[in-house]
């Protein structure tokens, strides 16, 4: 998973429909949105950072396709989009939103947080949830490999065929560990600060190719690179897929709002919608095997 990121073309990520709780806030501020618990999910609640007013927060610069214009108040990219469709099924209309700046990095460390929650294509893993709390996937991703199209690599059909490239990826993402057990390179990956220090490094050489979250490969090729070649994609060890959650801090009295709120989105279809519109993406790229 990375973050840099123009609307991109392929066929639709299938969505995932779930049954759900309804998920219509209280109109008044005392206990529980329908469901079992006593979360408040009214405007109102004590569990938010600030009462009335649902503070979200992602990095900066916010790139495409998560977001579009690095303005992720516009309600365009897919996790704008997203944030602005659970909002509302909290009850908060567009002027109670406010976004603040949280580097990726930083959002997943032990302490207060001054958000309700962060979207930031942030993996969902056992090491990152006993510092803060996920809601259920809001998106699944499988990792691909992006390359230029005059490297020897180029016409890799395989994983095996890559594992004497000199690999790149994002720092404090699951693309690192996603290239050691799946492409198991003879050499360490390379580890980058962001996502333009990936492709710089690819343009001149210091790396054959670059390991990320497929959308993000997409926008790369097409945006960023003037001969990007993309190799393939790849799923994880076991077929566990990298699942994207929204981040909130840890025992937050609000995580089960928001998943009510995003449950709510699958059954009716906006997180399908949505998909379709911002992430459609992978249907023609080859996957990778050994």
């Amino acid at each position: 998973m990375s973050r840099t990121r123009t609307a991109l073309s392929a066929a639709a990520a299938a969505a995932v429909v779930l049954a759900a709780a309804a998920c219509a806030p209280q109109p008044q501020s005392s206990t529980g949105a329908a469901g079992s618990g006593a979360a408040d999910c009214t405007t109102g609640s004590p569990s938010l950072h600030k009462s009335g007013q649902l503070t979200i927060a992602t990095d900066s610069p916010a790139y495409e396709p998560w977001f579009d214009s690095n303005t992720p108040s516009n309600g365009k990219g897919f996790e704008s989009a997203v944030a602005y469709a659970v909002a509302e099924k909290l009850g908060f209309g567009r002027g109670q939103v406010k976004w603040v700046v949280e580097p990726f990095a930083h959002s997943y460390a032990p302490g207060a947080k001054s958000f309700d929650f962060d979207i930031n294509q942030i993996s969902s893993t056992p090491q990152r949830a006993k510092a803060v709390d996920f809601s259920t996937s809001y998106y699944t991703a499988n990792q691909a490999v992006l390359t230029l199209d005059g490297s020897k690599f180029a016409k890799a059909t395989s994983l095996s065929e890559l594992k004497d490239a000199k690999i790149g990826v994002q720092v404090a993402t699951t693309s690192y560990q996603a290239v050691l057990d799946r492409l198991k390179p003879t050499g360490k990956p390379s580890v980058f600060n962001t996502t333009k220090d990936e492709v710089t490094a690819l343009t001149n050489g210091q790396i054959d190719a670059i390991v990320t979250d497929l959308p993000t490969v997409f926008y790369l090729a097409n945006a960023e690179l003037d001969h990007g070649k993309i190799i393939g994609q790849f799923g994880y060890e076991g077929g566990t897929p990298e699942e994207f959650g929204l981040l909130l801090p840890k025992n937050s009295g609000y995580t089960t709002c928001v998943n009510r709120a995003l449950s709510s989105l699958k059954a009716d279809g906006t997180i399908a919608a949505l998909t379709k519109k911002w992430l459609s993406a992978s249907a023609n790229v080859p996957e990778l095997k050994q």
